[in-house]
């Protein structure tokens, strides 16, 4: 069973997040921000981690941009899952490392294919 870490610092988010992932068959882990994610991510060495932008202290950009540039996290795909819609916004997140870029609101089946989608990639 495939296991996806969630970095964000909403608890509303990562509940539907969570509950939409564990009911598609995967296990999960949480961090509320960057740094948490990156602790964990050394640690657990997840399949797919699905990072938020905007949190306290270090944001998305930065602990995406850091797991990739550690050779033991460099491999696990990362995607952005932000309120934060721009195309330059996107841009930018593709820029640091990750795979993919979605923007909140997204609805339980389209995160849950999504990480089917990234994970037989």
């Amino acid at each position: 069973m495939a296991l996806i870490l969630i970095v964000d610092d909403s608890p509303t988010e990562v509940h539907v997040m969570k509950k939409a992932l564990e009911r598609g068959g995967y296990q999960t882990a949480v961090a509320g921000d960057g740094q948490e994610g990156i602790r964990l991510a050394r640690e657990m060495h997840p399949d797919l981690i699905f990072m938020d932008v905007v949190m306290p202290g270090m944001n998305g950009y930065q602990a995406t941009r850091a797991l990739v540039a550690d050779p033991d996290t460099h491999r696990i795909p990362i995607v952005m899952v932000t309120s934060k819609g721009q195309a330059t916004d996107r841009i930018w997140g593709l820029r640091q490392g990750a795979v993919d870029y979605m923007v909140k609101p997204v609805s339980p089946d389209e995160l849950v294919e999504k990480a089917q989608a990234t994970l037989a990639a």
